[in-house]
């Protein structure tokens, strides 16, 4: 599959085995850290921090990419299938709530054998696909009973913003029906005795400054599309950096304003279930030291 590469929505039919795919990745796994994360959701993260396996590359260009170091400059290391199923049961030996695989797709085919192996030695703790929301739904459906929880961004109601900022044609529909998918398989969430999900889907939202209505008719689409109980998370974190920094209109953090905007149409949806960020000062220190 690799050898016409179809994975994600760009479909750009590289021969990955001698070249390098528009998502900038090759036919060789590629990550730039492992640890343990607790600054996740409060039911991803829980008292025992998420198990993060951070990818290189990325199928998108987000030009405010906080991550952008390892995913559009693709600083990393090479690793093998069998050393990233080693490096998952690791992580379930360090006591982690998941495997929590942070930018995936391109390596979706990859992340499936290691999974195999992985269970063969053990693996128990649940798998969760955090990604982009910019997939295939052919590849969301290779991947059923491999993920047990899904946490996709959608960034934009608006394809023109995904093109601006991101790169990519579309983004709205093809991240809707891949999120559609992913409700399909795994539902809205299981939630255990100690508030960690085990399974089940939350969405993730950025909110942009300037972007005040791109956010709410995200909100509404899901309540409109998706179950009720759903769990929605509404991040504040955003500061310009990589390339927004030079950008008007990115080139500088959220408001109150727009805060309270956004958090008050939240409520008046009356979603149920989910998370809002609060809106803090120093959200660049939350950024990983991208050491192997």
């Amino acid at each position: 599959m690799l050898e016409k590469c179809t994975i994600c929505p760009h479909k750009c039919g590289i021969d990955r085995t001698k070249y390098a795919g528009k998502c900038k990745s090759t036919d060789k796994i590629k990550i730039a850290l492992y640890s343990i994360h607790n600054f996740e959701e409060p039911c991803i993260s829980g008292k025992n921090g998420s198990g993060t396996i951070f990818f290189s590359n990325c199928n998108m260009n987000c030009i405010f990419c906080q991550n952008y170091e390892i995913s559009q400059l693709g600083k990393g290391k090479e690793i093998s299938i069998e050393k990233l199923a080693d490096i998952m049961i690791e992580q379930q030996n360090r006591h982690v709530e998941n495997i929590n695989l942070v930018t995936p797709t391109s390596y979706a085919l990859h992340i499936i054998e290691a999974i195999k192996l992985a269970r063969q030695k053990g693996l128990k703790i649940p798998i969760v696909y955090n990604t982009n929301g910019y997939e295939n739904v052919e590849t969301l459906k290779l991947l059923e009973g491999y993920v047990d929880i899904y946490l996709p961004d959608l960034k934009y109601f608006y394809d023109d913003l995904g093109y601006k900022y991101s790169n990519v044609n579309n983004y709205f529909e093809i991240a809707t029906e891949a999120i559609k998918e992913m409700y399909r398989q795994v539902g809205i969430p299981q939630i255990d005795e100690n508030g960690i999900m085990k399974k089940g889907l939350m969405i993730r939202h950025l909110i942009l400054p300037n972007q005040i209505e791109n956010s709410k008719n995200i909100l509404k689409w899901i309540k409109d599309n998706i179950d009720n109980n759903v769990y929605v998370s509404i991040m504040a974190q955003y500061f310009p950096t990589y390339k927004a920094k030079e950008i008007e209109g990115l080139n500088r953090k959220l408001t109150q304003k727009e805060y309270k905007e956004v958090e008050n149409y939240l409520y008046e949806l009356d979603l149920q279930n989910g998370y809002i960020q609060e809106l803090g000062e120093h959200e660049e220190e939350y950024v990983p030291n991208w050491d192997y």
